[in-house]
């Protein structure tokens, strides 16, 4: 077989399994909105699930889970009656912010709106 380029083609770039495993980590359904929600602070489940339209408790809790157990949120139980769960960016997760921003500009030029779309979302 020729190794050779064939005129005005490129090489394709390999996919580095880091890569890989970070954009499936955080292109995950809901991720980048629960990511979002949590930028502004330390939130409780109902704050965060409020600020998401659409997402299904069952969903959250197990988003919640995985960012968890991905290390990018904490969860933090408040010691008052009745008991409070609060969950909060890990360093690791304040570092997607840029990530997230970059994506937020993308999706302002590129992606367009329609119908009854809600524009905070």
């Amino acid at each position: 077989m020729n190794t050779e380029q064939m005129p005005g083609s490129e090489e394709v770039h390999r996919v580095c399994a880091r890569f890989h495993t970070a954009i499936e980590m955080i292109g995950t359904r809901w991720t980048g909105a629960i990511l979002r929600a949590l930028f502004t602070g330390q939130h409780r489940y109902a704050q965060i699930k409020a600020a998401i339209p659409g997402i299904s408790d069952t969903m959250l809790a197990q988003r919640l889970r995985e960012l968890q157990h991905d290390g990018l949120i904490e969860r933090l139980v408040v010691p008052e009656t009745p008991v409070q769960v609060e969950y909060r960016l890990t360093d690791k997760g304040r570092d997607l912010e840029p990530v997230l921003a970059a994506i937020i500009s993308w999706a302002h030029t590129w992606i367009p709106l329609t119908g009854d779309a809600d524009r905070t979302f």
